[in-house]
């Protein structure tokens, strides 16, 4: 099958450091050529793939200081998609609702993976508008605020099983939190839980521009706390060590997360995780057995005395049931196939055996 991975340009691919969006899509592009389809990466110039680099600008935004309109290189992006949609099967965009008028009246067929919050109202008439424009949820609870939508599957994240390992050499001694620092993820809270148990947190997280207010009025004076690390951003090599060393991952959101990709990386790893009961997290937590879900800090106070009960490596072992990117990649290919049924189009490019 002839697949065309379509990613945002804001990061590469993979992201050099915290990127989530970005970061799936390199999983899922190696999934695929691992499978053996024909993939195609539109990305930016400094992504690294094993598939076939269409790049759509020379780096990524993020990185290059002189971009002050990052929709410009987003629309040429599209246009460099669309005058090429017929050479392939399937179109599979990462760009929320950004392709659909362009794509909607098209013969190639296409499907968009919605990675982030749905609740905002103004979606409503945008989603209302075009019906039909096939899309993919990474969690049912993501579904929820846009029931009109045109759902075709829920399709959760994946990792290489290789990727993060449990690191047997290290002790787990500590509370770990990471990800991003914003109102929404908490880390207050996550500095509250650590005080309140008397264990040491470690602080594994970015800062973007938009949340500098927030960290140094509201999180910055709780790091002088004796049991508080920030360590900051971390990038793919550390999060072993770094998950390994923790009793458990923290993960006290005050929002509807769509997925929480940091979940899983602390599966892989064998770390339980202890999350609030918000968004996806009943979805991927199995509460019991890859950690503890929550109502308050006080209930995860109450949790972490229980971490004993669980098996590090039955976390590990539920990851490689659950969240393999093998997994995420197949899901996908199951989706295109039903796509092409419908449009009753033949297949381009067949897959090799892989």
């Amino acid at each position: 099958m002839r697949i065309a991975q379509i990613a945002p340009l804001y990061e590469a691919v993979p992201p050099k450091l915290y990127g989530g969006t970005e970061r799936v899509v390199s999983y899922l592009t190696e999934a695929l050529v691992d499978l053996g389809h024909d993939v195609t990466l539109f990305a930016s110039g400094d992504s690294v793939t094993c598939a076939n680099l269409e790049a759509a600008w020379p780096r990524a935004l993020r990185l290059d200081p002189t971009i002050r309109d990052p929709l410009a290189p987003h629309m040429l992006l599209l246009e460099k998609v669309r005058r090429v949609a017929h050479e392939f099967d399937v179109l599979h965009f990462h760009l929320d609702y950004l392709p659909f008028p362009l794509f909607s009246g098209l013969d190639t067929p296409f499907v968009t993976t919605l990675h982030g919050r749905l609740d905002l109202p103004e979606l409503q008439p945008m989603f209302d508008t075009f019906t039909d424009a096939p899309v993919v949820s990474i969690s049912d609870s993501q579904r929820q605020p846009l029931s009109q939508a045109n759902w075709i599957n829920t399709i959760y994240h994946g990792l290489p099983d290789a990727l993060l390992t449990p690191q047997p050499h290290r002790k787990p001694e500590y509370l770990a939190f990471l990800g991003r620092i914003c109102p929404e993820k908490r880390v207050d809270t996550a500095i509250k839980i650590a005080a309140m148990s008397g264990l040491p947190l470690k602080i594994a997280a970015k800062v973007d521009k938009v949340d500098q207010d927030y960290f140094k009025a509201e999180i910055e004076p709780l790091l002088s706390q004796a049991n508080v690390e920030f360590i900051g951003e971390i990038n793919e090599a550390q999060k072993p060590e770094f998950l390994s060393g923790a009793k458990a991952l923290l993960f006290p959101i005050d929002w509807c997360e769509p997925f929480g990709l940091v979940m899983i990386e602390a599966m892989a790893c064998g770390t339980p995780v202890i999350a609030f009961n918000r968004g996806s997290v009943p979805e991927v937590i199995d509460h019991g057995v890859t950690g503890y879900i929550v109502e308050d800090a006080k209930g995860a106070v109450a949790a972490l005395q229980r971490l004993d009960e669980l098996s590090r490596s039955e976390i590990r072992a539920q990851f490689e049931r659950r969240f393999s990117s093998k997994t995420m990649a197949q899901n996908y290919v199951d989706s295109y196939t039903a796509l092409l049924q419908r449009a009753r189009r033949p297949v381009l490019r067949r897959v090799a055996a892989g």
